[in-house]
């Protein structure tokens, strides 16, 4: 297993973005998610990347997708750059990853395919912090802290683990994309908050989902809390 450093800014991202496009999951910045890579298209985009900078962008696909998976459907124009944390290759040749998610980005022109996978003109889009909102943040983080607790399953230690969270000092942003990530609200409305720089926007957006939700399962399939990071 290699372990390579998380450290992300901007300057070291080309603007070309290799694309790792799936079909239901929706990543977002500060939260890591283990993927298994085993398509040789994917193993040969994971494979430059590890020699390179270690970046690759979590897309997902447009809606049918399915008639066209071999080929380049249409992919959601908001993606998640990653950074490769971990990565470990087995004896079939396949890749066991970590990825870090670091910024938001918008695809914008996809390259032509003369590689094995797809690679598309991007631009990072970075958090909007409305002037003046420094009250009206801290009030929604405790909102969105309180809504997160009830709809979680009882998971023991999980509101201590919250209030951590809460005591690392992560901004509004971190935590609206943590909670984004943990919560099951459907591809759709994850898109539309993935989507949102406005990050007083996003968390209305993310709060008023969370209250539309049924009442929580007995249990999760997600892990809380999700390993995230002050990037």
């Amino acid at each position: 297993m290699s372990d390579e450093p998380l450290a992300f800014t901007p300057e070291q991202f080309s603007g070309q973005a290799r694309v790792f496009p799936l079909p239901n999951l929706v990543m977002f910045p500060h939260v890591m998610q283990a993927l298994h890579i085993f398509e040789p298209r994917y193993r040969a985009m994971f494979e430059e990347a590890i020699e390179g900078d270690r970046l690759v962008a979590l897309g997902v696909l447009a809606a049918g997708w399915e008639g066209d998976y071999e080929g380049r459907p249409p992919l959601r124009q908001t993606a998640c750059l990653c950074r490769i944390a971990t990565h470990q290759k087995t004896k079939q040749g396949t890749y066991n990853v970590l990825v870090l998610g670091v910024r938001r980005i918008r695809l914008l022109r996809e390259l032509p395919p003369k590689k094995l996978f797809r690679v598309v003109e991007s631009e990072i889009l970075d958090d909007i912090e409305p002037a003046g909102a420094g009250p009206d943040a801290a009030a929604l983080q405790q909102e969105l802290l309180a809504a997160f607790k009830q709809s979680m399953p009882k998971i023991p230690n999980a509101y201590e683990q919250l209030d951590q969270l809460l005591g690392s000092q992560i901004t509004l942003g971190m935590l609206a994309d943590i909670v984004a990530y943990t919560i099951d609200l459907g591809l759709d409305v994850k898109m539309r908050l993935l989507a949102e720089c406005d990050v007083v926007t996003r968390t209305r957006l993310l709060l008023d989902a969370i209250a539309s939700r049924p009442a929580p399962p007995a249990a999760t399939p997600r892990k809380f809390p999700p390993d995230f990071s002050a990037n």
